[in-house]
């Protein structure tokens, strides 16, 4: 019985084995540009939101509340729902600006 091999092995090449690895960099690197990148950048812009808002500001909560600032303090934010209706927030649970991009 005679047995194929394959060239490399007839011929006594062993094959690098960091070279099996370079496809599973490459979906790491696309996952990487098409995934986690956009992510951070959108988490980025929405911390720089939470750190300008300011007293006029209308917003919208991430439980769907939409209201205007009232006050501003260290984490906590006054927000006007209704007329002589606030409610005390965390600065956290700010889901952006109402009318912005992120809302639509």
């Amino acid at each position: 019985m005679i047995q194929i091999l394959p060239l490399a092995l007839a011929e006594g090449v062993s094959r690098n084995p960091l070279i099996q690895f370079v496809p599973l960099i490459l979906i790491f690197g696309i996952f990487y540009f098409f995934l986690f990148a956009p992510m951070r950048k959108r988490q980025k812009a929405l911390e720089q939101l939470i750190e300008n808002l300011k007293k006029g500001d209308r917003i919208v909560t991430t439980g769907g509340v939409h209201g205007e600032i009232a006050s501003v303090k260290d984490k906590v934010v006054l927000v006007k729902v209704a007329d002589n209706v606030k409610l005390r927030i965390s600065r956290s649970a700010v889901a952006g600006l109402e009318g912005s991009e992120a809302d639509s």
